[in-house]
């Protein structure tokens, strides 16, 4: 069954098309709630609550543009959702500065899988996440990125930068602690 296939197939709500739909888009859509979230059950989490949403809004899409890049926007906005309403009652991590800038070497990342650097960026606050995925990977401006956490411009260019420094400190840290991977 082609992509085409398998939309009208979920349009009519059949079983065998949504599961055959999840199966083809699984990996790349956990992947991107994955970016979003602390741990792999929170992606998990992520990842069926915006699967539930793409075929309830399944009609709304309209065949232009990409049917991939509409099930990616699902997803993100699916995490910030979740985002939005943790932070409901939740402070915004403030940091010091001075603490945070450690220049990396350039070299360091090249030297690190992708799971490795996943791994790191899990690691940032949330608030920080959100913005640097937003940024870095969607490649949304930062007054988008307001508008979509409720905050202000400046912070999100503030959480952006802070989120890059903390990821070279933790990065400086990753590249002069020796790994065990042999023991594995």
């Amino acid at each position: 069954m082609d992509i085409e296939q398998l939309i009208s197939g979920c349009r009519e709500q059949d079983l065998r098309s949504q599961k055959a739909l999840y199966d083809l888009l699984h990996p790349q859509m956990f992947g991107v709630c994955l970016r979003y979230a602390r741990d792999r059950d929170q992606a998990q989490d992520l990842l069926q609550e915006g699967f539930v949403k793409v075929f309830q809004k399944i009609d709304s899409f309209k065949g232009t543009g990409s049917f991939i890049g509409w099930v990616k926007r699902i997803m993100v906005n699916t995490a910030l959702e979740h985002f939005r309403k943790q932070k409901a009652g939740a402070e915004e991590v403030e940091l010091e500065h001075e603490s945070m800038m450690v220049v990396a070497d350039d070299n360091v990342v090249s030297d690190m899988s992708a799971k490795d650097i996943l791994r790191l960026v899990q690691q940032l606050p949330s608030g920080y996440r959100m913005v640097f995925n937003l940024f870095a990977i969607e490649g949304y401006s930062h007054q988008e990125i307001a508008d979509q956490l409720n905050i202000s411009a400046n912070t999100s260019y503030s959480q952006y930068h802070r989120a890059r420094a903390m990821l070279k400190k933790m990065l400086s840290t990753e590249k002069q602690t020796p790994t065990n991977n042999a023991v594995l």
